[in-house]
């Protein structure tokens, strides 16, 4: 029955969702803002006669410092959850997550490169950390696929093998760097656990077209993964090619992670949690499942931000430590309730 269901109550859900997390997450800081005047602020700017109740220092640290901050944790929240949702649906393992083929250890070695060897290039207008980031991230899922397509034709199991392997040596150098390069550890280590705090307008629109072209692409594959599900042979008697099929969402799906960890570095557990909990409230039809995983992983992560920023409040958690901690149990959950359906 849940299946015949509407599915726009849960979209809308989502949509509701995602923007208040955006408001109480701008709302919340050390400068005392209300979510009225935030709301308020925001609709002012549209023509209906409301004017903005915040003073100048208000407005700046809404607009340069909150909002940009908030907005990048909701782009980055809601592509590693799609992207998850893609990676579980093409491999049909509610296990698989968006760093399966290589890109964390892409992205951690290319940040890791521009750290030590051009420290002059890690801030300012010209800062290079989000490109490496995003170009080793991609290299580690090329390699990853040529890899696995080599050695088994595509097929899932070579595809994983191959994933382990390239982000295995991936790691290997990175932390070869590491400890030829002591001093710069602490830099490297506050961008590998993962944060928000250094993203700015910039970042948003950096990764603004890669975000917009992989959801639309995994979008759109929503009934290819539902083919996909039923098996390769079925899905082929159906006319789909399974080995185009994964590459096309593969490549959408990487393309959303290495944007997402690009800016804000390795967020764990984020793209298996959520993917997972969305399916277990909208059913298994990857049509709701990808659109309602990039809603619920936005406002998922905006929620853990706050969390983050708040409870050693001054000073803040590392995203990826508070994403542990709350995806940690959830994994167990999976793992045990995977291993009950295959006894």
């Amino acid at each position: 029955m849940r299946r015949n269901r509407p599915a726009w109550p849960w979209l809308l859900g989502g949509l509701i969702a995602v923007a208040a997390a955006v408001v109480l997450g701008t709302a919340t800081g050390a400068a005392s803002i209300t979510t009225g005047a935030i709301v308020a602020d925001l609709l002012s700017g549209l023509p209906l006669g409301i004017e903005s109740p915040l003073n100048d220092r208000q407005r700046a640290v809404l607009l340069e410092l909150r909002l940009p901050r908030v907005l990048i944790g909701a782009a980055v929240g809601g592509l590693l959850a799609v992207a998850g949702a893609g990676y579980q649906g093409v491999f049909r393992n509610p296990l698989a997550d968006p760093y399966l083929l290589g890109a964390a250890g892409g992205a951690g070695l290319g940040a890791t490169i521009v750290i030590v060897y051009a420290p002059g290039l890690t801030a300012g207008p010209l800062r290079l950390i989000p490109l490496a980031a995003f170009i080793g991230a991609i290299i580690g899922v090329v390699g990853a696929y040529a890899l696995g397509s080599a050695a088994g034709r595509g097929g899932t199991a070579s595809l994983v093998l191959a994933g382990v392997a390239v982000s295995s040596f991936l790691s290997a150098v990175q932390t070869l760097i590491q400890q030829a390069r002591i001093e710069e550890l602490q830099q490297i280590y506050a961008w590998l656990l993962g944060g928000l705090g250094r993203g700015g307008w910039d970042d948003l629109l950096l990764i603004a077209p890669y975000a917009i072209v992989s959801v639309l692409v995994l979008l759109g594959c929503g009934y290819l993964l539902d083919v996909i599900a039923l098996g390769d042979d079925k899905a082929a008697s159906l006319g789909l090619n399974p080995t185009l099929v994964r590459l096309l969402v593969i490549s959408a799906a990487s393309l959303a992670t290495a944007a997402a960890v690009s800016v804000s570095g390795l967020i764990g557990f984020v793209g298996i949690v959520v993917p997972h909990i969305v399916r277990r409230m909208v059913g298994s039809n990857y049509r709701r499942i990808l659109p309602m995983s990039l809603l619920a992983g936005g406002a998922f992560l905006v929620l853990v931000d706050i969390v983050a920023r708040t409870v050693v409040a001054p000073a803040e958690l590392p995203l990826g430590v508070v994403t542990a901690f709350i995806g940690a149990p959830f994994f167990i959950l999976i793992l045990r309730t995977t291993r009950h359906q295959s006894v």
